[in-house]
């Protein structure tokens, strides 16, 4: 939840299997607490088969709670891929379950996709990007696509299956034709790609995840979430611990925080900025970068100038950002 562009966003797992009174009970707290909406955004995300199992009134009656953006997990429209990576839904349910929120009136609507996998074909991921933009038996466009390469986490089943050999990550070179074989998808389509995962139809980019990208103070709630501030001046970070106990009963330090110092500051910002297509100040990013890696960035067309006196990373050069913000921050 942010205060500076008033948005709120309920996911960080599957809320969608919770019934409606849980979200009414929640917000009475939050009005109690002096944080109640309306919210410029309200983001709810969701799981394709809650919504195909739920129907039209769950929607409603989440619309009816001010809910006014969708998010949902589609992440491929090729059902073998869905099966390997143990989703509830296939194909056909994300397209019901994508009418079932257009016929009860959500219009913003954003959904998930996932590349990088090394057992998704050209053709395969070629299908899946048309699918996304034809999702709609109306016709329509979704307002919003957030694409996310996979990531194996230490400790998943993936990396157990990785060290016993029994699977094997996609190369950079798969990675990298998937991820523009995406971009050249949405820009012919009409989306402005303005952040490094994020592709949205003007008018629609997401007010929320904006705000960590501009470095604006939000409240996270619930076990592991993180919460930004500024106070007198402090930019302060802090979190709750992942144990959902321990959160729930109140016992013991269930909480950390620490202070940034001015480099941690500035090196966030130049972070965050870069991966957006508005970039960041280009006065501020020699002053805390390093200012000969900036130099050489800008001759190796590793950035580019924008007319009001930012620079940015080139859209063919997003996949490699990593590398480029390594070099300067």
């Amino acid at each position: 939840m942010t205060g500076q562009t008033d948005t709120l966003y309920i996911g960080g797992g599957t809320p969608s299997v919770l019934p409606l009174m849980f979200f009414r009970d929640f917000l009475h707290v939050l009005e109690d607490c002096g944080k109640g909406g309306p919210f410029r955004e309200f983001t709810m995300e969701v799981n394709p088969d809650d919504i195909v199992e739920k129907g039209e009134p769950y929607v409603e009656g989440l619309l009816e709670l001010g809910v006014n953006r969708i998010s949902m997990g589609v992440q491929s429209f090729d059902d073998g891929i869905l099966r390997w990576m143990n989703r509830r839904h296939d194909a056909s349910a994300a397209r019901k379950a994508y009418s079932i929120l257009e016929n009860a009136g959500v219009e913003n609507i954003s959904i998930d996709l996932i590349f990088g996998l090394p057992q998704m074909s050209p053709e395969k991921w070629e299908t899946t990007l048309k699918s996304a933009l034809e999702i709609s038996a109306r016709g329509t466009l979704p307002a919003h696509i957030s694409s996310y390469q996979l990531s194996v986490e230490p400790g998943s089943a993936l990396a157990r299956m990785a060290g016993e050999g029994k699977w094997s990550e996609a190369s950079d070179e798969v990675c990298q034709r998937q991820y523009a074989m995406l971009c050249e998808a949405l820009k012919s389509a009409g989306y402005n790609h303005y952040e490094i995962s994020n592709f949205a139809l003007p008018g629609y980019e997401a007010m929320h995840n904006s705000s960590y990208w501009n470095h604006f103070p939000y409240v996270g709630l619930g076990p592991g979430a993180h919460s930004f501030s500024i106070e007198d001046g402090k930019y302060i970070r802090s979190w709750n611990e992942p144990d959902l106990k321990a959160y729930l009963k109140g016992e013991g330090p269930v909480r950390g925080s620490e202070v940034l110092d001015q480099e941690q500051i500035a090196m966030e910002r130049i972070m965050l900025g870069l991966r957006t297509s508005a970039g960041i100040d280009e006065s501020y990013l020699l002053e805390n970068g390093a200012a000969d890696a900036v130099s050489a960035a800008i001759r190796n067309g590793l950035l580019v100038r924008l007319p009001d006196g930012h620079v940015r990373i080139p859209e063919d050069r997003f996949f490699i950002s990593d590398s480029i913000i390594s070099e300067i921050v």
